[in-house]
């Protein structure tokens, strides 16, 4: 996809409501480590239009990133942060099931995992829980300039194995420095909010 404009549209937290948007949606969900900020920056050809830190777990709210007024990339909270209070994960859980439930335009969710180690019981246990909300989430293995050219197919198998993925389900390798796998990740992003995929869309719960 060729970006000619970004805005950051619209912002909720944990009280707000889920908005009715006029654009199609994929969102991002990834434990707080993973380098969501930075592959959201690399996707839109942003070098810091979402903010990265070095304190992992910062971001509190669902950001709506508005791309060529034709689709919201949606960036979900980071999970598994280990400093973050429980009663604000929970918090936070609630919100991000609320979004996956209430939202009419959401296409597709993407999982992002780190290439570097076995998925962890966190991942595992969002990943569950995306496909218990409806979805098959696609999988975005983050940071593949990590890791040796040697070490991928081990690594990416580890992934598969450790999420339980079947052979058809998706699964990305990416990184955001190089930008090795990023026109990989846009042609699947654009096959998901396309026409022909508007009906396979789950019902919205009200």
């Amino acid at each position: 996809m060729v970006i000619k404009k970004v805005n950051l549209d619209i912002v909720i937290g944990v009280s707000s409501e889920v908005p009715a948007t006029q654009f199609p949606e994929v969102a991002f969900a990834g434990k707080s480590n993973v380098g969501k900020s930075s592959l959201i920056n690399a996707l839109m050809n942003r070098k810091s239009y979402a903010r990265t830190s070095s304190q992992p777990g910062k971001t509190q709210t669902i950001n709506y990133y508005n791309i060529n007024d034709s689709m919201f990339l949606v960036d979900l909270p980071g999970y598994g942060y280990a400093s973050v209070s429980q009663s604000v994960k929970e918090k936070w859980g609630k919100m991000v099931e609320r979004y996956l439930k209430r939202s009419r335009q959401l296409r597709q969710v993407f999982l992002l995992i780190d290439i570097r180690h076995d998925p962890s019981a966190n991942d595992k246990m969002m990943y569950d829980w995306i496909v218990s909300n409806g979805f098959q989430p696609v999988i975005v293995a983050t940071k593949l300039d990590k890791i040796k050219r040697s070490q991928q197919d081990k690594q990416i198998k580890a992934v598969r194995n450790g999420l339980g993925l079947g052979k058809d389900d998706i699964l990305i390798p990416v990184s955001s420095e190089t930008k090795q796998g990023v026109d990989k990740l846009w042609e699947t992003i654009e096959s998901f909010i396309s026409d022909e995929h508007e009906e396979t869309v789950p019902d919205s719960e009200i």
